[in-house]
């Protein structure tokens, strides 16, 4: 299915251009968020005439997420998990509970900007990317730990490892 972007999308195009999608991606995903359009020659029209206030709502969107980057750089958040003796933990920490732990810092980030290509399953220091708009990604680092102050000896240990490469 043809669709026009309505907003720039990380992996698929920039605002305005026509891309072809799946049709489950498109009715699913795209238009429901308001995303994309169907790419008929009405919508095209219609994209024409509201070009300029998108573009200016875009460049709002990319200054609110440079502030934001700015903020998040060199950040870290400490998850408290339990584990056992091997430092596994019961369950796991996925994006949710990252895109928690920042809304809870202040900063208003969805699951879907936070980027673990896997759940994390260990205690440990784990670099997470954020994505905060198509052009912008941020590292944050991801403290998981049993307790506060475990966290603090584990972000030690992590930083000294990293000094020392």
């Amino acid at each position: 299915m043809e669709v026009i972007l309505l907003q720039s999308i990380r992996k698929l195009g920039q605002m305005g251009d026509v891309v072809n999608v799946k049709n489950g991606f498109a009715r699913n995903w795209l238009i429901p968020q308001k995303l994309a359009a169907r790419a008929t020659e009405d919508a095209k029209k219609a994209f024409e005439a509201k070009k300029e206030a998108l573009h200016q709502e875009d460049a709002k969107k990319l200054e609110a997420a440079k502030e934001m980057a700015g903020k998040l750089e060199n950040f870290n958040t400490i998850i408290i998990r339990t584990a056992g003796d091997m430092g596994q933990l019961y369950g796991s920490v996925t994006p949710r509970n990252v895109a928690d732990a920042l809304k809870e810092k202040g900063f208003n980030v969805s699951r879907h900007d936070v980027a673990i290509p896997n759940p994390i399953k260990e205690l440990g220091v784990y670099e997470v990317q954020i994505h905060l708009h198509a052009n912008i990604e941020v590292s944050v680092l991801v403290n998981v730990a049993l307790s506060d102050s475990e966290a603090g000896v584990q972000l030690k240990r992590f930083k000294e490892g990293d000094n020392a490469e």
